[in-house]
């Protein structure tokens, strides 16, 4: 009996770990349609209408998996990055994912290393890439000058980071309209708990498998990615887990150039909060600003393309 249960146990972490293995971090929403709202609502001292043009924003953060994966090829092509990343919380900067870690989100990478990574991320996967300085692909991340004056062609079809924007409408987005900006995405109600949509200091001390608030595990087995809540358009972690970087410099809304933010600045936006006392606040209405050198461990970022 003992040698049957057994059995039946590596069974089941083998097909836990194939899970694990197969699963596809690039799978995307699209948004085609009513996309005008009103950006800070209920949450910010300041608002301003938007009207976005149609995008497609992944459902997951970006994995360390993809990450490792993405980087090596693009070293090969000459890209580079100025930090190499990390599983999660608990990760080893630069080295080979696990199984236990694959999907865990990437951190320890700073701004430039998003922007020159989805570059790299685009041209691998033969689409255009979005990020350029004076009409050359940047692909180079310890160039902070040219990274810090780049334009971002938002008609090209290349992976990009989401404008801030984007990402407001896509972590309030639900079924029939809008949520409010004063709760976590996905958490509708007052009678819903914010813990059961974002990974925050208050339900964790680290980052988690993407897509996993909400799941019922114990210490002892990986959970699967999207085995938990997920938000009214089927997004996950777009509260909590890490903290997201946007395209846009920081400022106020009123001071925005049409939906994308200013054209200059000192800071770049981050949305959603994270699993650290450092980023309390989750909210989708809530900002964060820093320095595009910075890099930590509750830090990370989710891919958008202009959809056609």
């Amino acid at each position: 009996m003992k040698k049957i249960l057994t059995a039946v146990f590596s069974l089941f972490f083998s097909a836990l770990i194939f899970a694990q293995e197969a699963f596809n971090p690039l799978q995307f929403v699209t948004f085609k349609n009513n996309l005008s709202f009103t950006i800070g609502e209920d949450g910010q001292s300041y608002t301003s209408e938007r009207k976005l043009t149609p995008f497609s924003i992944s459902k997951f953060e970006t994995t360390y998996g993809l990450w490792y994966q993405i980087r090596i090829k693009a070293e090969k092509m000459g890209y580079v990055f100025a930090n190499k990343g990390m599983a999660g919380s608990n990760g080893k900067v630069g080295v080979k994912p696990t199984d236990d870690n694959i999907n865990q989100p990437v951190c320890m990478i700073n701004w430039y290393d998003a922007i020159v990574w989805c570059n790299a991320l685009s041209e691998i996967k033969g689409k255009k890439p979005c990020y350029e300085f004076q009409g050359k692909i940047l692909r180079d991340s310890s160039d902070t000058a040219r990274c810090d004056l780049a334009e971002c062609k938002w008609q090209n079809n290349g992976y990009r980071l989401p404008s801030e924007s984007e990402w407001e409408f896509a972590s309030r987005k639900t079924r029939n309209g809008l949520q409010k900006g004063n709760y976590a995405s996905g958490q509708t109600s007052d009678e819903l708990d914010e813990n059961d949509y974002a990974w925050s200091f208050m339900n964790s001390d680290l980052t988690h498998t993407v897509g996993t608030t909400g799941t019922l595990f114990t210490p002892d087995t990986i959970p699967l990615p999207g085995s938990g809540n997920s938000n009214g358009a089927g997004l996950f972690d777009m509260s909590g887990n890490v903290m997201e970087f946007c395209w846009d410099w920081f400022d106020e809304y009123t001071n925005f150039t049409g939906n994308y933010g200013p054209s200059s600045g000192f800071q770049r936006v981050c949305r959603g909060g994270s699993y650290s006392e450092y980023t309390p606040f989750l909210y989708c209405a809530d900002r964060y600003s820093y320095d595009p050198n910075e890099a930590y461990d509750y830090t990370g970022f989710r891919l958008v393309y202009t959809a056609e």
